[in-house]
């Protein structure tokens, strides 16, 4: 327990203390965060309600959604709409090598793979794309827009290009099965590898934290990647945002 809040009374009323120049929300979120680092509140665990915490702390609601935004921001918890606050999961070691595949890593981490496909589109290749799969700039490719989950928790965004016609019968296929790796052996391409990683990192615009159900500026881990068939010859790339607070990238030669 910090040293700024009281200890609870009879009542289990944990009043913060006044007159010590130290705001009431920053005790507050301070008094979790102790809750949290020692393993009170364990990851995963459902914080008390607004209501909860207010009565526990004796101060008023807009006090602790102050708190809750700072434990945000600290990426301690996550807010997630209509269910409630959790302690944010360990960061999952999420491998990088020549078969790197979502499913599997998330699997190896003892964690359920899940994700959802936001939007899939024909398109013009931009320059970075057109100069990955190593087609024409402005030739046509399909876009798979998706957020990827482990647990039900949003880890990363992801948008993946794929060059067209190759890959004509790409979006059907990956609403039937809910994976790349499945989609792409539909299409003919029984194994693939990758050729290339970048990494880079960034803080989350305000609508990448919202699909991530993260507090904006959170750090994101941009990773560019190529992946090719058999043959060596290009079929996806991707740029995707992985959230640092919840992924580990681990390099694997």
């Amino acid at each position: 327990m910090t040293d700024t809040v009281l200890p609870a009374d009879d009542n289990g009323v944990t009043e913060v203390a006044r007159g010590r120049g130290i705001a009431a929300w920053r005790q507050i979120a301070d008094e979790i965060e102790a809750d949290i680092r020692s393993e009170r509140l364990r990851a995963g665990m459902q914080l008390p309600t607004e209501s909860q915490l207010a009565t526990r702390f004796a101060v008023n609601r807009h006090t602790v959604r102050r708190s809750l935004s700072e434990l945000a921001s600290r990426g301690l918890v996550r807010a997630t709409q209509g269910r409630g606050t959790f302690v944010e999961d360990r960061p999952m070691p999420y491998p990088i090598g020549a078969r790197t595949r979502f499913s599997e890593n998330v699997s190896r981490a003892g964690r359920e793979a899940g994700g959802k496909l936001l939007e899939a589109y024909e398109t013009a290749a931009d320059p970075g794309v057109a100069k990955a799969l190593a087609i024409a700039e402005g030739a046509p490719v399909v876009r798979l827009d998706t957020v990827r989950m482990a647990d039900g928790s949003p880890i990363s965004l992801g948008n993946a290009y794929f060059p067209l016609p190759r890959f004509a019968g790409l979006v059907e296929a990956y609403r039937a099965v809910g994976t790349v790796t499945k989609a792409l052996e539909a299409c003919g391409v029984s194994d693939y590898r990758r050729q290339e990683t970048r990494i880079t990192a960034r803080p989350a615009g305000v609508e990448e934290a919202q699909k991530l159900d993260l507090a904006p500026g959170r750090l994101l881990l941009t990773v560019e990647s190529i992946n090719v068939d058999p043959s060596g010859t290009p079929i996806q790339f991707t740029r995707a945002a992985f959230s640092a607070d919840r992924t580990e990238l681990v390099i694997e030669s």
